[in-house]
């Protein structure tokens, strides 16, 4: 595919794919060390709240600057905080891995108007798919970092993970000479009118609550699945895996998503997904550890995922102001709320068991489902 042989988008795509790999060997790294649920869950809200919060700013910073120092600098950042945090024990390690997240914050709203810009050039304005297709590449990375960090901690321990910040600092470096240019970001046009402007206030409330639902399912599964397996009696290898897994059909499901988004009317697309998550999920509550895990938890992870990168470029088209600035406010609210809600589960996990977790989940995406069809395309 033409976008896949364009430098600037493989670049971007590469490179989302190793922060996604850092962020995503997070909770198996901490199950491995023994945190509890509430810890765990504590925790990752600290670290997603660190990347989520200052995305705007670094949006709100690369449309005045360019992109080229915050998508090479976040890849970057990263490498050298995640290596701190295995070279440090204890609370500075823990320390560092939050600083590293703050790679993560600086990459990402520039990283999905790159994505977005490519497609709009090389696809004929079909913008949902490239961007489905960014996304699809940090959900590979969500897929293969738990599954390598279960079977390095498996097999040489903590230390085994050091081989990540090194294989990912040619990539950033690699995308910084790809940037630059440092074309800046396009802006928004401006539009005018009473009732455009209230229609837009409800469109926004109604796609903030669409994603903070489906962004508190995801957060469930992605950060507390690893222990519930763990408590099961399974080892890091298939907890690790079991996590890839949800995130290898959360990638699939968001190329779905995109490619469904840019042919039918993507409110339909987004209400359609939500309810049939719905099924997996709950089956999931009640089965306990069954073979049958190895096919719900990916389908599971197709149908929430397929939501996300509509959020995403609804939010372009509407938010006001850059491109990276909107990208930011929708990816900061989208991780925050899930990172918020997981504060809430985490503890109702620890004190009623996961699978009272997952049919409370099984509720979010049932109720978030018909609010997505108020989401008509403009």
């Amino acid at each position: 595919m033409t976008l896949f042989l364009d430098s600037i988008f493989s670049s971007i795509a590469l490179s989302h794919f190793m922060v996604d790999v850092f962020n995503s060997s997070r909770p198996v790294l901490l199950t491995y060390l023994g945190l509890s649920e509430w810890e765990i869950a504590l925790f990752s809200t600290i670290y997603i709240w660190a990347s989520a919060l200052t995305q705007p700013f670094f949006g709100w910073v690369s449309d005045r600057l360019g992109p080229r120092w915050l998508a090479a600098g976040g890849v970057l950042w990263m490498a050298v905080f995640y290596f701190a945090a295995l070279l440090f024990p204890g609370a500075l390690g823990l320390g560092c891995l939050i600083i590293a997240a703050l790679g993560s914050s600086a990459f990402h709203p520039v990283g999905t108007v790159q994505a977005t810009l490519r497609g709009r050039d090389l696809l004929k304005g079909r913008e949902t798919t490239a961007a489905s297709f960014f996304f699809m590449a940090g959900q590979l990375g969500h897929f293969i970092g738990p599954i390598i960090t279960g079977f390095i901690l498996a097999s040489y321990k903590v230390p085994g993970l050091f081989i990540l910040p090194v294989v990912s600092l040619p990539i950033g470096f690699a995308l910084l000479r790809q940037l630059r240019a440092n074309h800046p970001h396009p802006k928004q046009e401006k539009t005018a009118g009473t009732n455009r402007t209230r229609a837009g206030l409800v469109f926004i409330l109604v796609l903030a609550v669409v994603a903070a639902l489906q962004s508190w399912a995801q957060a469930n599964m992605i950060n507390l699945l690893p222990k519930y397996l763990k408590d099961l009696g399974q080892g890091a290898t298939v907890y690790g895996s079991m996590a890839g897994l949800f995130m290898g059909g959360s990638a699939f499901g968001n190329v779905m998503g995109g490619f469904l988004g840019d042919r039918y009317s993507k409110r339909f697309v987004a209400a359609s997904v939500l309810f049939c998550a719905a099924f997996p999920i709950y089956a999931i509550s009640i089965i306990g550890w069954s073979g049958w895990l190895y096919l719900l938890i990916p389908l599971a992870g197709v149908f929430t995922g397929a939501v996300h990168s509509i959020m995403v470029v609804f939010a372009q088209r509407i938010i006001p102001g850059g491109m990276a600035l909107a990208s930011g406010l929708i990816l900061g609210f989208i991780f925050s709320s899930g990172a918020l809600g997981l504060l809430y589960t985490g503890r109702l996990a620890e004190v009623y068991g996961f699978p009272h977790v997952l049919t409370l989940t099984t509720g979010m995406v049932l109720l978030a489902s018909p609010l997505a069809l108020f989401l008509k395309d403009r």
